[in-house]
């Protein structure tokens, strides 16, 4: 009887416990590097509207942690968070990539206004840097000489010493450069290539079933155009209108 009985009492608690386990989550944890007017540290931006209108309307309220890029992906391989913000497709291996990217960068070189403007064919002649993590080698072609940097302070101050010929990085990174200067006429920036940006989720059951709401929730939201107007709001180019370059496409 007491077998029974003490039986009958460790149901009672794994049963809530498995239960509780078995619940579809009602939150996302979401890692990104601070990006101005895309994934502000205060919740604001593009990136974080976007991913507003995926889940909340399914009871998934995002909560979102502000680190650098590759403490980002870091988080989410630990398990302590369930993706994050502004990969390249397959960049990371490991982790699970939904169908649907979210937005689009606008990959950009800045340089002096005297350098000749290069093209995708011609950028890798040239000595080029960005900041570490953002592996732009993978995705531009036939580069030889390339280095990386912590932070983007003082990409100004190499190029006005001539010790690089192009910083490359997104649009609104390269805009957030030029605000430091006094003579943003002495710059150019030059669009190279459109790369989709993805989350990566975690490669757990909770993080699979979080990428398949966003997979679901996307397809619904870009056939009905409702994420239009938020693209609209903060400027920037609207990127399902038409199928983006492949990454590794260049290589």
């Amino acid at each position: 009887m007491r077998h029974w009985i003490l039986g009958v009492l460790i149901a009672c608690l794994v049963l809530p416990v498995a239960r509780a386990q078995d619940l579809p989550p009602t939150e996302i944890r979401l890692a990104s590097e601070v990006w101005p007017q895309h994934t502000e540290a205060d919740g604001t931006g593009l990136g974080w509207d976007v991913l507003r209108k995926v889940f909340e309307p399914e009871g998934i309220l995002i909560k979102i942690r502000s680190v650098p890029y590759t403490r980002s992906i870091g988080l989410v391989q630990r398990g302590d968070a369930d993706a994050w913000l502004g990969s390249y497709r397959n960049e990371v291996k490991g982790v699970v990539y939904p169908r649907w990217h979210y937005d689009a960068d606008q990959v950009s070189a800045l340089s002096l206004a005297s350098t000749q403007a290069p093209t995708l064919a011609t950028i890798g002649q040239y000595r080029l840097v960005w900041v570490r993590g953002y592996d732009y080698q993978d995705y531009l072609p036939n580069l030889r000489h390339f280095g990386e940097i912590q932070r983007r302070a003082g990409v100004l101050s190499m190029l006005d010493q001539g010790h690089v010929d192009f910083f490359i990085d997104a649009h609104t990174e390269v805009d957030g450069v030029l605000k430091d200067s006094p003579q943003p006429e002495r710059y150019r920036v030059t669009l190279l290539r459109s790369l989709p940006l993805y989350l990566g989720f975690a490669d757990t059951p909770r993080g699979r079933h979080l990428a398949e709401v966003f997979d679901r929730r996307m397809t619904a939201l870009v056939a009905s155009g409702e994420l239009r107007p938020l693209f609209k709001r903060w400027k920037q180019p609207y990127p399902f209108d038409k199928d983006l370059e492949t990454p590794h496409a260049a290589q």
